[in-house]
């Protein structure tokens, strides 16, 4: 009897102790979501890292506590005449390193615009193969609707080193000539811009001229948030019923996506993957800003222009 009794107590021990950490099995389902209780109950576990995913300015403003500072400028690649590309594994591995962020760490990522900013770094890792990152669904407000604290004091910063795969999958990216390669094929192309940028009308800093890749459709990236609510992902089901009328596609077929800088396009590309279950996604890392710049390149353009 009393042996049965150590064996409960050691097997209740282990589960109370277990770390935050997410089965790198792909053939199971990974939930790369969090909300805000969930966050609270594993806040202060030695291997978990939040990083603040905004602008610097609202960082110092307030953040969650012990919250690590990063934003889209700090991990895009500099080598490219343009902005806003996917950093090379070893910039990656240096700033993550400098920041005190391991191997073994559980990222927990938030920002204040719908999870659209936190699914760029969550693409990024998907493609170098890391997948120890959740999400905070309803960002720092969220935390805050639940009496999180909040602060302005910047945790010490510690080095540590950060290793990513060899040999990345890149599972979610495609180049231009594979896009270029595609627009007369039966492969869905989607803008996920707003609807000025998709007709033209709007051209944002970074774009070399206004309008679309040929034979793309429209699908606003924001579709998927509750922005007159808690600014979380809307439900499952009302996702589902959305995509499929808007792609009219089986979830096997081939789609491809787009926006500005391929970061409004990240965030869908996580609802079609991980929410809804499309098998064959792709996010175009340049999007327009890349495929602008190079006038060989077709496009489409409906109207008169604003820059902006």
């Amino acid at each position: 009897m009393n042996l049965r009794i150590n064996f409960l107590l050691v097997v209740l021990f282990s589960f109370g102790c277990k770390k935050a950490t997410i089965d790198n099995d792909d053939s199971k389902l990974i939930n790369y979501l969090i909300n805000a209780t969930e966050l609270s109950a594993i806040i202060h576990q030695k291997n978990i890292k939040i990083i603040d995913f905004r602008k610097k300015e609202l960082y110092d403003q307030e953040h969650i506590a012990d919250a690590i500072h990063l934003w889209r400028t700090d991990i895009e690649n500099p080598s490219y005449p343009y902005s806003g590309m996917m950093p090379s594994a070893k910039q990656l591995e240096n700033i993550f390193g400098s920041v005190g962020i391991s191997n073994e760490d559980t990222l927990i990522v938030y920002d204040d615009n719908g999870l659209c900013e936190a699914a760029r770094l969550w693409w990024i890792l998907q493609n170098y193969d890391f997948k120890n990152i959740k999400m905070l669904q309803g960002g720092i407000e969220g935390w805050k609707a639940i009496q999180g604290t909040v602060t302005q004091k910047v945790p010490e910063k510690v080095t540590t080193k950060f290793t990513l795969s060899k040999n990345p999958s890149m599972k979610f990216a495609i180049s231009k000539e594979e896009v270029l390669n595609a627009i007369n094929k039966k492969v869905v192309i989607v803008d996920t811009r707003s609807l000025d940028e998709f007709l033209g009308k709007q051209q944002k800093k970074g774009a070399s001229k206004a309008g679309r890749i040929p034979n793309s459709i429209h699908i606003d990236w924001s579709e998927a948030i509750d922005f007159h609510g808690n600014q979380a992902l809307k439900s499952t089901e009302t996702l589902a019923e959305f995509y499929a009328k808007k792609l009219k596609v089986t979830k096997n077929d081939s789609i491809i996506l787009y926006c500005h800088s391929g970061v409004r396009s990240a965030h869908t590309t996580f609802v079609l993957t991980q929410l809804l279950g499309y098998k064959n996604v792709k996010n175009y890392d340049g999007s327009w800003t890349e495929w602008s710049y190079f006038n060989d390149l077709p496009f489409t353009n409906d109207s008169l222009t604003t820059i902006n």
